[in-house]
C-alpha cells in the first residue's frame, strides 16, 4: 500500500473537490449549508435536515482542526452553529429534526441522532475555538440523550423510527464514537466510561457471535427477533461501527478489542461483497431471507466510504494481510464508480449493476459527510497527524 500516494489522492479529494463543490452550497444569508439538492447539485428544496447542518460543523471545524487552517473552514463552522443554537433546540432542550432556510421548525425531536451529530459537531469544533458555553451545550446534550434513549417507550430515530419494544445497533453505534470523542474534547474519565459501554453494548449483543454477524434490531432485553426485522444486517453500518469500536480501544490500549473489531470488520465484507457485480450491499439478511429495508441490493458511497477508512485504520492497527487486499478491492470498485465526472463529488446512490439511480433512499439529500470524513480521517491516518 502506498500510504503517501494515497495521502496525496484524499487530499486533494477534499480540497480540489469536495470542499470547491460544497462551498457552492453555503447558505450565506442565514448559516448552515444546502442538502436538498439533486447529485449534480441543483436545487430540490431549501429545507434543511439538523443533523446534516450539524454534521455540516464537524467538517468544517476537521477541515480545519486536521487537514489546513482555512479561515473560511471556522467561519463556515460558526455560522452554522449560530444558526441551530437560534433555531434548533426545542424547549425541552432537544435538538429538532427538519426546518425551513430560515430556521422555522417542520418537523419535531424525532431522531435522537440530531442531538447525537450536534455533540459531534460542537466537540470537534471547541478544539479549533473553545468557548465554554458551547461546551456546556454539548455535555448538557450529551446527559439528555443518555436519559432519553432508556425510556421504555423510546422510538426517536428517524428517518427509521423505532417500533415499540426495540432496540437499534444505530443508538449505541453513534453514542460510541459521539461519547469517545466528546471524552477527547472535555477530558472528563466518566464521558470516556460511557463510551467503553456502548461499545460493550455493540460488541456484546449486537454482535452475534453464533451467527458471525451484526444484527440491526434486538428487542429491549437484547434478544434476538423474528425474521425478516430481527434477522437484518447493514454491512455498511457494522462496518462503520467496527471502526468507531477500533477508535475507543486505540484510546484504552485495549489491544484484544482492536484485532475482534478487525474481525468482525471481515466478517461484513466477505458478506456484504456482491460478487456478481461488486460493491457492497446496502442490506442483506443473515439467513437468506429478502432483506427487511427496501434498496438493499443498492450500492451506496457511504457504506464503502466507511469501509475504507476501516480497512485503512484495520491495516494500520493490525497489519493483517487481509486488510490491504480488502481496502484495494474496495478502493478499485469505489474510485471507478463513484467518482461524478467534473464534479469534485461523488455519486450517492448506485443501483446494483453501479449505475446511478434517483431513487430516494433514506432521505432527499444529498449529504457533506460520509465522504469528507472519510478523506480527512484516512488523510489524518496516513500523514501520522493525531
Amino acid at each position: 500500500m502506498n500510504e503517501p500516494r494515497l495521502a496525496r489522492l484524499y487530499r486533494e479529494l477534499l480540497l480540489d473537490g469536495i470542499v470547491p463543490f460544497w462551498e457552492k452550497h453555503v447558505d450565506e444569508e442565514n448559516g448552515g449549508v444546502f442538502t436538498c439538492i439533486g447529485e449534480d447539485g441543483s436545487p430540490v428544496s431549501d429545507e434543511k435536515y439538523v443533523w446534516s447542518q450539524a454534521r455540516w460543523v464537524w467538517v468544517c471545524a476537521a477541515l480545519y482542526n486536521r487537514i489546513e487552517k482555512q479561515p473560511k473552514f471556522l467561519k463556515w463552522a460558526r455560522r452554522t452553529i449560530d444558526f441551530l443554537l437560534a433555531h434548533c433546540r426545542d424547549r425541552e432542550g432537544r435538538w429538532v429534526y427538519r426546518i425551513t432556510r430560515e430556521g422555522h421548525v417542520l418537523e419535531g425531536a424525532v431522531s435522537i441522532y440530531s442531538d447525537c451529530f450536534a455533540v459531534y459537531g460542537l466537540s470537534e469544533y471547541y478544539r479549533a475555538a473553545p468557548d465554554s458555553a458551547l461546551l456546556a451545550l454539548a455535555l448538557d446534550t450529551f446527559e439528555r440523550i443518555r436519559r432519553r434513549i432508556e425510556a421504555p417507550d423510546f422510538g426517536e430515530t428517524a428517518p427509521y423510527l423505532l417500533p415499540r419494544g426495540r432496540r437499534n445497533h444505530g443508538v449505541p453505534m453513534i453514542l460510541t464514537e459521539v461519547a469517545g470523542e466528546l471524552a477527547r474534547t472535555a477530558g472528563e474519565p466518566a464521558i470516556e466510561a460511557a463510551a467503553t459501554e456502548y461499545a460493550g453494548r455493540v460488541m456484546n449483543h449486537f454482535v452475534r457471535l453464533n451467527r458471525r454477524c451484526l444484527l440491526e434490531f434486538l428487542d429491549r432485553e437484547y434478544r434476538e427477533l423474528p425474521p425478516p426485522e430481527g434477522t437484518f444486517v447493514m454491512p455498511g453500518h457494522a462496518i462503520e461501527s467496527m471502526w468507531f469500536i477500533m477508535h475507543g480501544a486505540m484510546r484504552r490500549n485495549e489491544r484484544a478489542l482492536v484485532d475482534r473489531a478487525a474481525e468482525v470488520l471481515r466478517w461484513h465484507l466477505e458478506r456484504g461483497w456482491d460478487e456478481r457485480y461488486g460493491g457492497l450491499f446496502l442490506g442483506i439478511d443473515a439467513e437468506g431471507f429478502p432483506p427487511f429495508l427496501p434498496h438493499s441490493d443498492s450500492k451506496l458511497w457511504w457504506p464503502h466510504t466507511e469501509a475504507l477508512y476501516a480497512l485503512l485504520l484495520a491495516s494500520k492497527l493490525t497489519g493483517q494481510p487481509w486488510c490491504e487486499d480488502w481496502y484495494e478491492r474496495v478502493h478499485e470498485w469505489s474510485f471507478r464508480h463513484f467518482p461524478m465526472p467534473g464534479t469534485g463529488e461523488w455519486w450517492q446512490r448506485l443501483d446494483r449493476q453501479g449505475h446511478p439511480m434517483t431513487t430516494v433512499v433514506a432521505l432527499p439529500v444529498k449529504d457533506p459527510f460520509h465522504l469528507p470524513r472519510c478523506a480527512i480521517l484516512a488523510t489524518e491516518l496516513l500523514t501520522g497527524r493525531d
